[in-house]
């Protein structure tokens, strides 16, 4: 097929080229590189299959040829993102969703949107559900971000019925791996980069907030099996073991060998308390569940780390 990725040079973009890729499909990539970066994509560098478009999603989105899947990932993502591009942000949601599903609509091609849980908020029900419907914050520090994807979730439903554009919807929980930013603001690099260097392992709160961290290899197989299913309804894909904010700090601490203390700080206003994905939905529709053990997840994902600071130096 020939397929689309907006996004395509942020962490969960590339990694989703690279498996389109080893499938044998061919790839059109868009990126604004307002957070994404082309480091990412540098080992496709003479992939014929492969082409790299600079350009906002919120402006336009062009590509001559006939087209067979979008895949809508752009949108800056870490809680660092929020207070710097906050319009941004809310553009992606709203215009850059309307101008991939007109793409799809020209192109007649099946379009991906990809969601988040933050459309949950901070949570009242847990383990999350798709038919539970949220606690947010309409105007709070996350807003922008949640709220964007949440309009981003209504408007690809509406194109779905009124103009028979042919939708899915993935619900994305903690996801981690190799590429994410060493500067991310996310739990998973903050501990990293501490860890790495001896330094104090911040925590904010007490540490009994939970997360569910899936690795982004299993996040994908999820994600590209939805795109070829009959289901156009939103549906979670994530790692519902579910592990506290200290746990997984001292995990890090240990595998890394670090001399590491924790720290700790308030817990910022709005910050989900629990997180976990009920993924009843992903297994009987699609025959899919997470394979990959944390460890062996965080191994991976460490040795990256360790090899982009030390190029870095």
């Amino acid at each position: 097929m020939r397929i689309v990725v907006t996004g395509a040079a942020g962490f969960l973009g590339s990694h989703l080229v690279d498996r389109l890729l080893a499938e044998q499909h061919e790839v059109i990539g868009i990126d604004s590189l307002i957070t994404g970066a082309l480091e990412n994509l540098k080992h496709l560098d003479g992939n014929r299959a492969f082409r790299f478009v600079k350009a906002d999603v919120t402006e336009y989105i062009h590509v001559n040829g006939p087209v067979d899947r979008v895949y809508h990932f752009a949108s800056p993502a870490s809680p660092l993102d929020f207070p710097r591009y906050p319009v941004h942000i809310l553009k992606v949601g709203a215009m850059g969703t309307l101008n991939a599903l007109g793409f799809s609509k020209a192109k007649g091609a099946r379009m991906l949107l990809a969601s988040t849980s933050e459309v949950y908020g901070d949570p009242l029900v847990h383990p999350q559900v798709e038919g539970y419907w949220g606690n947010v914050n309409p105007i709070g520090e996350r807003s922008m971000y949640d709220e964007a994807k949440r309009f981003a979730e209504a408007l690809t439903m509406a194109y779905h019925k009124q103009n028979a554009v042919d939708t899915r919807i993935v619900r994305i929980f903690n996801t981690y791996g190799p590429r994410m930013r060493l500067n991310d603001g996310r739990v998973l690099p903050n501990f990293v980069r501490s860890a790495l260097f001896n330094e104090p392992v911040t925590i904010h709160g007490d540490g009994t907030q939970t997360r569910s961290f899936c690795y982004v290899d299993d996040l994908l197989r999820g994600i590209m099996l939805l795109m070829e299913s009959g289901v156009d309804s939103p549906t979670n894909i994530g790692n519902p073991e579910e592990i506290t904010v200290l746990q997984f700090a001292k995990e890090i601490i240990e595998l890394i060998g670090s001399k590491s203390e924790i720290a700790y700080k308030p817990l910022p206003k709005d910050d989900p308390v629990r997180r976990r994905p009920d993924i009843s939905k992903a297994k009987a529709a699609l025959g899919w569940e997470p394979k990959i053990d944390r460890r062996q997840g965080l191994t991976r994902t460490l040795e990256d780390f360790k090899r982009r600071i030390a190029a870095a130096k």
